[in-house]
């Protein structure tokens, strides 16, 4: 016993060997691709970053990294247990890691040490692994830490089996190295459980009271000796501390190319974003922070309606980012997305999925030869002058009664209206755009802002969110407030230039996807309705909103697909009894009155229908015939 004991407090073994080589491969490779990424960053990018470093901004990237790398408190609030058992592997390795090199510090006397020497102590001291080190009892937090990880590795495998209970429908299908690098990850915690338990085995032979050191593998370790032997545990303790340094070494060498780089790309990517450093709609190195940032974790998959109600599976944002990170994308994964943002306010590390979806349908733009833009020429079809200017958008001019509502409005209120595209016009440029044509999309662009410009407008009324948002983010308009029509319509009400008359219909609203989760655009149509209806509370509202499946951003969905999604949206909206479905944007409303179980109606509509223009034009209903 005292040659062993006089082995093992060397402060080296060859054992270590595999742990070190593959902690030293890790951060190879890790500080390369952060330098590289970083100084590919754009000039203005890496300006931005040396100008806020010293900001508050830092400040609050360091809490975000302690909420949601460590504690993962999104992913709590989505379900308790899946938060509780990432949180067990982020927070309590991390623990295992500090506490322990505090403990190695506190016994040897000194804060500079080999890494491996904490990590491997109860091997290199387990005479002292149960004692009180400078007075604090690090053992037993040692293994109540290991015990924290473990429940964890537990609910992991449980949810494999049963993610129903952890809150997920469906979990993420990994690539056969992910589920290597996974099967790793699992081993090490068992593996250090059964090491340091044959140690305690072999070293610690006299009772120990729990509250005095390392309860956990020290009573395991009882339990092996008097089932196996001493002269048996002697021959497993050092092939039991191979298995854990090997476990540690693949799975470091692992990391840097599987999902599993998130550990530590995270971090660099929350402080990028409080920069306000973003991904753009082309590509920048901007997105290798990102793709290497996602865990894998499947949450964006249950919102995604292309899986819950089309049955389209494979080509959800953990697989889109997974296919990118591996350079093993397609065109058919790429452009079969509806672009909702759904799965984007799910993500707990607070991805921008839509930018990442929209650049690399930008990458290919040089493949694209059409002429988007050819019939500009002698395209100014507008009519009317006015200081107010009206862009009904394609959709809106496919839609007449919207059209005519508008009319109805605008009149009633005595404003003089210059109208885009009563008769046609030009596209806004947002559909060429979501296809990842920008040039054609910035010549559409550039000819509406010289029409504006030439027609001398203020305001900029729109009735279709996917214009409205590249009018808002794309077209540099400071000198002219753009407007959705329910904005517009609810001031000139509270200016008391409209008058509308009430009733106790029952409406379900439906935030379209542009305006709500794109633009934050909520208030203002809830309002305005309540002024003539009932409007009711739904769980799929606001930034939970469901898509109506005529996403003009989604290049390979079927008609029966659609169909099949917007069925089942307005299936939803309308199970609280509503009497009229409204929605705000008027490719919803084709969208969802072909398969809905009650009228659809846009905004415009519904208000047009309870404007009081005389005393004798009081209307009895809302129209849900």
């Amino acid at each position: 016993m005292n040659e062993m004991m006089e082995s093992v407090n060397t402060n080296f073994d060859p054992f270590v060997l595999p742990f070190s080589i593959g902690l030293v491969f890790l951060f190879g490779v890790v500080l390369y691709r952060y330098f590289k990424w970083f100084f590919e960053l754009p000039f203005s990018a890496r300006f931005q970053f040396g100008k806020k470093i010293f900001s508050w901004r830092t400040l609050n990237a360091v809490r975000e990294c302690i909420e949601e790398c460590l504690i993962h408190k999104s992913v709590w609030r989505r379900n308790p247990l899946l938060g509780y058992m990432h949180m067990s592997f982020a927070l309590g390795w991390f623990l295992l890691i500090v506490v322990g090199k505090l403990e190695t510090s506190a016994y040897i006397g000194d804060l500079v040490n080999p890494p491996y020497l904490h990590v491997f102590f109860r091997f290199f001291y387990p005479e002292e692994s149960f004692s009180f080190h400078r007075g604090f009892n690090f053992a037993f937090l040692m293994d109540f830490l290991l015990i924290f990880v473990l429940s964890g590795l537990l609910l992991a495998i449980f949810k494999r089996v049963q993610s129903r209970v952890l809150g997920m429908k469906k979990t993420t299908k990994h690539t056969t190295g992910d589920r290597v690098a996974m099967s790793v990850l699992w081993l090490i915690f068992p593996a250090r459980l059964l090491s340091e338990s044959i140690t305690c085995g072999l070293y610690q032979a006299e009772p120990l009271p729990t509250w005095l050191g390392n309860f956990m593998t020290h009573g395991l370790g009882e339990g092996l000796r008097h089932a196996f032997g001493v002269e048996t545990l002697a021959y497993l303790e050092l092939p039991a501390w191979w298995l854990y340094s090997i476990a540690l070494g693949v799975f470091f060498a692992a990391m840097p190319y599987s999902r599993y780089m998130h550990i530590f790309t995270e971090i660099p990517y929350i402080f990028l974003k409080n920069y306000g450093i973003r991904s753009t709609e082309e590509p920048t190195s901007m997105d290798h922070f990102q793709l290497q940032a996602c865990s894998c974790c499947g949450i964006c998959i249950d919102p995604c309606q292309l899986q819950s109600a089309a049955g389209i599976g494979n080509v959800q944002s953990v697989y889109f980012i997974r296919d990118r990170r591996y350079g093993m994308l397609t065109d058919a994964v790429t452009d079969n997305c509806l672009m909702c943002g759904r799965c984007e306010v799910k993500c707990p590390v607070h991805l921008d999925l839509m930018n990442l979806r929209q650049n690399s349908r930008t990458a290919r733009e040089g493949e694209l030869a059409h002429n988007r833009y050819g019939y500009l020429y002698g395209a100014d079809r507008s009519q009317g002058n006015g200081k107010i200017g009206y862009f009904a958008g394609c959709m809106t001019l496919l839609q007449p009664a919207v059209l005519e509502s508008m009319r109805k409005i605008f009149e009633a209120s005595s404003d003089r209206v210059w109208w885009a595209d009563k008769e046609g016009g030009v596209c806004c440029g947002r559909p060429l755009k979501l296809s990842g044509e920008l040039q054609a999309a910035r010549r559409l662009m550039d000819y509406n802002v010289e029409l504006f410009r030439k027609h001398e407008i203020t305001t900029l009324v729109t009735s279709c969110p996917i214009c409205l948002k590249i009018f808002k983010e794309d077209y540099g308009l400071e000198d002219i407030e753009v407007l959705h029509h329910s904005q517009y319509i609810l001031r000139r009400i509270e200016e008391a230039k409209l008058t509308v008359v009430g009733t106790d219909t029952q409406l379900a609203y439906h935030d379209p996807c542009e305006l709500g989760r794109g633009l934050k655009i909520y208030k203002e149509p809830r309002k305005l309705l309540s002024k003539v209806a009932f409007v009711q509370k739904f769980k799929q509202a606001k930034k939970n909103a469901l898509c109506c499946g005529g996403s003009l951003a989604n290049l390979q969905l079927s008609a029966p697909q659609q169909r099949a999604i917007a069925a089942d949206a307005a299936r939803i909206y309308a199970q609280k009894g509503a009497e009229l479905l409204v929605t705000a944007c008027p490719q919803c409303k084709d969208s969802f009155k072909r398969d809905s179980p009650i009228p659809v109606r846009d905004l415009a509509e519904v208000i047009a229908e309870r404007l009081v223009v005389s005393k004798r034009d009081l209307p009895e209903n809302i129209g849900v015939s």
